[in-house]
């Protein structure tokens, strides 16, 4: 049964609430603590979407939430622990809203949906500023600390993640054997990865359009032909 744009912009606006519910949650902490936290660090997320991590300062945010520094020190004891911790959460939405939903297929299929859930994802902007993971990576690629680690640590279980389906369609006979995982998945992050900057510095409203077609292109040139 297919369905409605509508009902499709609902769903995912009800997994990004439940995403933000999972990334609220700290072990140890008191129920209102989980809510301040879980409320702290989705504005924060989106600060940082629009502005990048660099931007997003324990000040500006406490002007954003109308609280004090002091309060938010209780959270984050430094900038960087705000950063960090901002990655995490980005990282648990993006689990919720890409990842979490594939895993109902196997194979093939799965590859398919974490490539539509992806572009989904940045197209219709769970955060504020497009794919997070695609500024925050530019904006740290040369910075070291653990800001681009935990940055390059997400990136990285995301393409195991796609390597891996892959490897499950090979196994399944639905993908050739001769094809490269870790080429593939190169080539369809730097198609998704181009579609969000097209998105971004353009405004380009059919960049996600094109790159859906040529990403599933690209996949269909590798899928083992049934015998006639």
């Amino acid at each position: 049964m297919k369905h409605s744009p509508r009902s499709s912009r609902a769903s995912r606006a009800s997994q990004v609430r439940r995403a933000a519910a999972l990334a609220a949650g700290t072990q140890g902490r008191r129920p209102r603590g989980l809510k301040t936290r879980g409320a702290i660090l989705q504005k924060a997320v989106n600060i940082a979407s629009l502005e990048g991590l660099e931007g997003l300062t324990i000040g500006k945010l406490a002007s954003e939430l109308r609280i004090s520094k002091s309060g938010l020190f209780a959270h984050f004891g430094s900038k960087e622990d705000l950063q960090c911790a901002v990655v995490q959460e980005a990282g648990r939405i993006f689990v919720e809203i890409v990842i979490r939903p594939a895993f109902e297929f196997h194979g093939i299929k799965r590859l398919r949906s974490l490539c539509e859930h992806w572009l989904g994802y940045a197209e219709e902007k769970v955060f504020p500023g497009g794919c997070f993971f695609s500024a925050a990576s530019l904006e740290f690629d040369d910075r070291p600390g653990k800001v681009r680690d935990l940055i390059v640590d997400s990136l990285q279980r995301w393409l195991g993640t796609l390597e891996q389906a892959v490897r499950d369609a090979q196994n399944a006979g639905e993908i050739r054997k001769d094809v490269s995982p870790r080429q593939l998945v190169f080539e369809v992050q730097a198609l998704a990865m181009g579609a969000n900057w097209a998105s971004r510095l353009f405004h380009d409203e059919g960049a996600f359009r094109r790159i859906r077609r040529a990403i599933l292109e690209r996949i269909d040139q590798v899928t083992v032909r049934p015998r006639r």
